[in-house]
């Protein structure tokens, strides 16, 4: 009869196999968990449930919260990701403001009046705006 450990090759290809599984299956543990914690939803008795389910019967347990929470998973991380990129989008901005400095106004306003897009009063009326 043949099997795999009388060929070292496929020995080790079955070992490569298996500890991808098992890396793949601790990924899948660790996103699980983090989604848990992060929920809103759910009150800290569901959350304890949820980790004693997914220790105690973790094959049954992954693929229960897979199949029950999957779409809920994704909203939350899209939803995660939306005010992320929100949050830096408005530090960025607030960065950008700080960098407007009186003698960057007035430079820009003197490009507009060499390039007659506004007048010589207005120009004045940005630079004393600018000083004050």
């Amino acid at each position: 009869m043949i099997v795999a450990a009388d060929y070292p090759f496929l020995n080790i290809f079955w070992t490569m196999i298996l500890f991808f599984a098992w890396v793949i299956w601790i990924w899948m543990i660790v996103v699980i968990l983090t989604d848990v914690f992060r929920r809103r939803d759910i009150s800290g008795w569901a959350k304890a449930a949820w980790t004693v389910f997914l220790i105690i019967l973790p094959f049954i347990g992954v693929l229960t919260y897979l199949i029950a929470q999957g779409e809920g998973m994704n909203a939350r991380r899209t939803e995660d990701a939306q005010v992320a990129r929100s949050q830096f989008d408005d530090y960025v901005k607030t960065v950008a403001a700080q960098d407007a400095t009186p003698a960057s106004e007035i430079q820009r306003a003197k490009e507009l009046l060499d390039s007659g897009t506004i007048t010589a009063a207005e120009y004045e009326s940005l630079k004393a705006k600018a000083l004050a």
